[in-house]
């Protein structure tokens, strides 16, 4: 046996003993390892072997969610047997879409079900094919001819794939849409746009279907784009201090297989291919009732709506699902210590199933790390006693769990941040590189016509776009049986005149009944949302509950009949109130590349089921409207959105009152 094959025996060997020894103590939510991952490509490969000509790929592996019922049975008896551990695949076979459910209690693995997709949408677009697709047109004579037509050097061609959306058509074949771009001098790419050449290729063929040059349009010069620190050149900008956080007695939370514990919090990670990271059963611990209480039971991004803004017959196909077309997780990056995450942050990594099926690793996939922000928890001075001066402060420190997703050119930095005093914060970043439209202006007074964003270089514009993250959060508070309630509040007018004032606000509470009454556009009227455990109360009478505060409001602008916003229909409001089902996970339906809409949140909640003191998930939709500017230009500096949800009457009174600041640590400095 070769030296190579020993090795990856040996590699497949501790595979396989380090889960048969974790198997007997696996948490019910953990993400697949990869010895179950490498165990459902033979289950299924085998199971589709009849025929050796078609080629078997893979494009979501993931945890079949247990039953929440049977997952809260196990939590109240940890020590009894855990629910029926199964596994979803969705491939690509015979130009068609197979399901799988796998039982992964069993030993050895065995198929509980499988059927062939058959309504409209495809799976997530596999890594391999894209790499493929994107080679094609290297080799491709109309292409190549197109390019030394315009003077362009082939070997600084690279090519990028992009998702074709819905438009009406009656039938649609499994393709791509290819724009190129010429590197002259610059490895940012995607300010360099080759306009007019059409390429559309057919994945299940791997071919190019379609292809048309229709004109001519100078790409855009390199010069002052690329960001790689090694190519700058003076004068350069300001230099940053050095900083450092030093954790003596080493991080403040433990890592337990996928639980971590810190503070008052204990929650579940887990990695998955499509939504990267997943939060689950986040409990705080009540120091008054000495027992840890439920938050959340599970939270993830559901999908990514990125509509362009350019109705041309080059750009209004891109309005991207990059969730449920080209996926968070298979996207994710390994992060860079003391860059993506401070140095004292402790990485974890994920893994996934390649589009053979074989198990891939993500090393620091995830960071954790305590955010010594410099922010104050709370404090207060006291002058009004006389000849006394008191002031009481306590620092914020909190707990981030972190992992960025590069899809094609943006980076998206999603953050969960946990507070002590019981709040979550919500957050994703927005950095990279703006996709861009070459042209023929050289400065904003040369155009007398409407255009589709900014100029922001030599030939460059700048695209409109928007970007729409959605949230799903089946919030647990206190318990299963929740309710929205929206505090409203309402201007009234003085009318006994017994005071001089006029007017004044106070709130009039209304329980959401059904889905109907759960669609929230924020910011038409003053209100808080709060989800409430109508069934426990305060000792003075106040529901238990978790306010949401929202993040900067966007809305669709589209029209709702434009075919983008048929299939992101989910979009239209900010808030959504659903029950639970275990089926609604992806806003934007099972499968999002060319669906229909036929599959959506905003679909689902059409049945209007009650909402009233039933198990409810929470959807929460952060918009942003982009128009960009020349700071944005070469590579954008991280734009951030996101929303909080924070104890309101959940504790009966401030749960960081009695809180233990950190003691400080003496550094000794010896520079001047």
């Amino acid at each position: 046996m070769a030296l190579t094959s020993k090795l990856f025996f040996i590699f497949l060997f501790s595979i396989f003993i380090s889960s048969v020894s974790s198997f007997k103590t696996q948490h019910p939510l953990d993400p697949l390892s990869p010895y179950e991952l490498m165990q459902i490509q033979s289950i299924v490969k085998n199971s589709l072997s009849s025929s050796k000509t078609s080629l078997i790929t893979f494009h979501y592996v993931g945890l079949d969610e247990p039953d929440k019922p049977l997952v809260r049975s196990w939590l109240s008896k940890p020590k009894s047997k855990p629910p029926p551990r199964r596994a979803l695949a969705i491939t690509r076979f015979n130009k068609q879409t197979h399901e799988f459910i796998i039982n992964l209690s069993s030993k050895p693995f065995s198929i509980i079900s499988t059927k062939v997709y058959k309504d409209y949408g495809y799976p997530t677009l596999g890594g391999d094919e894209q790499t493929s697709a994107i080679l094609l047109p290297l080799k491709y004579g109309p292409f190549i001819d197109s390019v030394k037509s315009r003077g362009l050097n082939l070997s600084a061609v690279v090519c990028s794939s992009f998702t074709v959306g819905w438009f009406g058509e009656e039938s649609n074949k499994r393709v791509i849409k290819l724009q190129c771009y010429h590197m002259n001098d610059t490895v940012n790419l995607y300010l360099l746009p080759i306009e007019g050449i059409k390429i559309v290729v057919d994945l299940d063929e791997m071919k190019i279907v379609e292809y048309v040059d229709s004109e001519r349009v100078p790409v855009p010069k390199s010069e002052g784009t690329d960001y790689r620190l090694s190519e700058q050149k003076p004068p350069f900008g300001p230099r940053i201090n050095g900083a450092a956080i030093l954790q003596p007695n080493g991080p403040g939370f433990t890592i337990d297989g996928h639980t971590i514990k810190w503070v008052n919090w204990v929650f579940h990670l887990a990695f998955d291919a499509r939504v990267g990271p997943v939060i689950s059963l986040a409990t705080i611990y009540d120091q008054e009732k000495h027992k840890h209480r439920s938050v959340m039971y599970r939270g993830h991004v559901s999908e990514l709506f990125v509509p362009y803004q350019d109705p041309t017959e080059d750009y209004y196909y891109k309005t991207f699902f990059d969730c449920g077309e080209f996926g968070f997780g298979l996207l994710a990056v390994s992060l860079v210590p003391e860059a993506d995450c401070p140095n004292n942050a402790v990485f974890m990594d994920g893994y996934l199933a390649g589009q053979d099926g074989s198990p891939v690793k993500i090393p620091n996939v995830f960071c954790i790390f305590e955010r010594h922000s410099g922010d104050v928890m709370w404090r207060h001075t006291e002058f009004g006693i006389p000849n006394i001066t008191i002031t009481e402060s306590r620092p914020e420190v909190s707990l981030v769990v972190r992992m960025v997703a590069t899809i094609g050119n943006y980076d998206h930095i999603l953050d969960w941040e946990f507070k002590p005093s019981g709040s979550i914060k919500v957050q994703v970043g927005l950095s990279g590189i703006l996709e861009v439209k070459a042209t023929e202006y050289t400065h904003s007074e040369e155009i007398h016509e409407e255009v589709p964003g900014t100029l922001l270089a030599d030939n460059t514009i700048g695209l409109n776009h928007d970007h729409f993250l959605t949230y799903r959060l089946d919030l647990d508070i206190d318990g299963v049986e929740n309710s929205l309630v929206k505090q409203n509040m309402v201007t009234k007018r003085v009318v006994n005149g017994k005071t001089p004032r006029k007017s004044y606000w106070t709130v009039e509470s209304e329980t959401a009944k059904t889905e109907s009454e759960g669609k929230i556009k924020l910011g038409q009227k003053p209100a808080a949302l709060v989800f409430v455990n109508p069934n426990k109360k305060t000792k003075y009478g106040n529901s238990h509950g978790y306010r949401l505060i929202p993040g900067p409001l966007a809305h669709p602008l589209l029209v709702e009949d434009d075919y983008p916003q048929i299939r992101g229909a989910f979009t239209n409001y900010n808030v959504w109130i659903t029950p639970y089902n275990k089926s609604e996970i992806w806003a934007g339906g099972r499968y999002v590349d060319q669906s229909r809409g036929q599959d959506t949140l905003a679909v689902w909640s059409l049945r209007n089921r009650e909402i009233d003191n039933k198990d409810i998930v929470l959807w929460y939709v952060i918009g942003i409207h982009h128009i960009p500017c020349q700071e944005d230009f070469p590579l954008m500096p991280t734009l951030s959105a996101g929303f909080e949800i924070r104890p309101t009457n959940f504790f009966e009174f401030n749960p960081v009152l009695k809180v233990i600041p950190p003691k400080l640590v003496n550094i000794h400095n010896s520079n001047p």
